[in-house]
């Protein structure tokens, strides 16, 4: 079994969990540090894929509406489109070393969709994929995003999950680039709001359970 060191940093300013994540890709690689998982809330923030100009487009309000709503905007080394962090959502960024045995893109991402699969599944609501898009969906709205770094097999960035979250935000944007889909949350599922101590107790099990442990 792989140590994993959880660390819940409450709600942090967007830039300034970029910031930990880059330091930590660092320790990770010079072996100074074992896994991590950050696990945070943000204020309200858009952030773009490394596709920026693409991800911009995605964008539907205006610099000045969003200045209004005290909404940032950040352009990212991750993968992905556009997308919103806010409130009442779960974010994990998991710092790992894929290598040796986990060095597969493609598994680590579809881990992450069970992550957030499993976590919803112990709250009764039945959540799964779309063939041929990323993230976790319950029917046809997603519930969670993903949108991940790896350097070198050092994992960053990581997944989003909507919990309490006020979905009216997704309004200003074409979520994750994805016009035909609409977002829910596991509050939204529930009919009432979750206690998000709860939530972070079922997704930091699945994590170890489905990346860590196997």
């Amino acid at each position: 079994m792989r140590e994993l060191d959880v660390r819940r940093l409450g709600r942090v300013p967007y830039a300034e969990a970029l910031e930990l994540q880059r330091a930590l890709v660092e320790e990770r690689r010079a072996g100074r540090v074992g896994d991590v998982l950050l696990l945070v809330e943000h204020p309200h923030v858009i952030t773009l894929g490394t596709r920026s100009e693409t991800s911009r487009a995605n964008v539907l309000a205006t610099p000045e509406r969003l200045a209004a709503l005290g909404v940032e905007l950040h352009e990212t080394s991750r993968g992905g489109d556009v997308t919103y962090h806010g409130p009442g959502q779960l974010v994990g960024y998991p710092i790992l070393d894929l290598k040796p045995d986990r060095a597969d893109v493609y598994n680590y991402v579809r881990n992450l969709e069970e992550v957030m699969i499993q976590a919803t599944a112990s709250f009764g609501v039945e959540a799964g994929r779309i063939e041929g898009l990323t993230g976790t969906w319950v029917g046809g709205s997603k519930i969670g995003a993903i949108g991940v770094r790896i350097s070198r097999w050092i994992t960053s960035h990581g997944f989003a999950y909507n919990v309490n979250t006020d979905l009216d935000y997704f309004n200003l944007i074409v979520p994750c680039g994805i016009r035909d889909h609409s977002v829910t949350s596991l509050a939204r599922e529930l009919g009432r709001p979750v206690d998000m101590a709860r939530v972070d107790e079922a997704v930091v099990g699945a994590f170890r359970r489905i990346i860590q442990d196997a």
